[in-house]
């Protein structure tokens, strides 16, 4: 990665981290806003990538908001709002990952890794007990 790359993703995290706090509300309505919020803490921050569209001060999760408070007023669900924005910004915007084909290894891949390491560690046990010199 380049220089001016690492430069700007290091700028980005600091814009995030530098506005803090809490997002601004949506709407006037509590329930609305607490609508808009419960789905936002399920989806991810396309600029801040580390953060729920609820807890980030970015333009773009403030519009998100705002478009989710739209969707709702519009009688749109819960769900039917997640899949738009599954079908708009792709699987990555969901904070949590459904469990399917594509991340398989996602949620599996440390429970693998953590498997191999055991099964290495075993083997090499056994060798030592054994005298054999290890690998």
């Amino acid at each position: 990665m380049a220089k001016h790359e690492l430069i700007g993703w290091a700028c980005a995290l600091a814009a995030c981290a530098a506005l803090g706090g809490e997002a601004q509300p949506v709407s006037a309505d509590p329930q609305l806003e607490a609508r808009v919020q419960a789905i936002a803490a399920e989806l991810r921050c396309l600029v801040c990538q580390n953060e729920t569209l609820a807890a980030s001060q970015s333009a773009l999760a403030t519009d998100l908001r705002a478009q989710i408070g739209q969707q709702l007023t519009q009688g749109r669900t819960a769900d039917e709002i997640r899949e738009y924005m599954v079908e708009r910004y792709g699987q990555f915007v969901l904070y949590r990952p459904a469990f399917n084909a594509t991340t398989a290894l996602l949620w599996l891949g440390p429970f693998m890794l953590l498997g191999g390491a055991l099964f290495a560690l075993i083997r090499i046990v056994r060798r030592h007990e054994r005298g054999a010199p290890a690998p």
